[in-house]
């Protein structure tokens, strides 16, 4: 294993190798920020969507110190809580891009301003349950154990991890943002394919979060 003791202790590039893989598959992982972060880009363009990558360290935040202080894994009701009001959520926003789809059929829509943008994907980050399961079972246990060992290895699996979530959303905005300049048929099709998904991301949330509310 990657990080197998050899010597009693883990060398800190492996803690660096751990956050990056785990930092890519997040990111490109098809979910509700992704679809969002896509959905402004091409509404936008890349220079207004483009602070929209920063916004998985400022939701991670409250996210990270509830973890590291209950140290478990977040109560079940409230993932089925957070579930149920990200999928209202995720609903208004494929409501708002719908409505951006509509408007670019006659005129290019009205640019967000900058932190209206941000604080909604923050938003969507906080009201989705996966960054509460990836800290309470991955990250929070392997960080504690590089803290306790090294805090520079804490430091460096926090550096690594973030820094690429960032660049690769940056990356995937940026692709999108430069694919709103073809044709406007293109660009629209593009608008109307996302709010699809944020459609239906926002549909499977609500369905499993109150689901699994009426069951408990």
């Amino acid at each position: 294993m990657l990080l197998q003791e050899s010597d009693g202790f883990a060398r800190m590039p492996d803690y660096m190798t751990v956050g990056i893989g785990f930092a890519f598959a997040a990111a490109v992982q098809p979910g509700p920020l992704l679809a969002y972060a896509i959905s402004q880009s091409l509404t936008n363009g890349w220079k207004r969507t483009l602070p929209i990558a920063f916004a998985p360290v400022l939701s991670d935040i409250p996210v990270v110190s509830l973890v590291l202080v209950i140290l478990s894994s977040v109560p079940v009701g409230l993932q089925h809580v957070l579930q149920s009001a990200g999928g209202l959520f995720l609903l208004y926003l494929a409501w708002d891009a719908l409505k951006s789809w509509r408007r670019s059929e006659k005129s290019p829509a009205a640019a967000q301003p900058r932190v209206l943008t941000v604080w909604k994907a923050v938003t969507v980050n906080l009201l989705n349950p996966n960054p509460y399961l990836g800290w309470s079972l991955v990250m929070g246990p392997l960080f504690l154990t590089a803290w306790r060992r090294s805090p520079g290895s804490g430091v460096v699996l926090l550096c690594a991890f973030y820094g690429t979530m960032v660049v690769t959303l940056m990356g995937i905005i940026l692709t999108f943002g430069v694919a709103r300049n073809m044709a406007p048929r293109v660009s629209r099709s593009l608008i109307g394919i996302s709010a699809v998904a944020l459609a239906v991301f926002g549909g499977i949330q609500l369905w499993l979060g109150v689901g699994a509310l009426l069951k408990g």
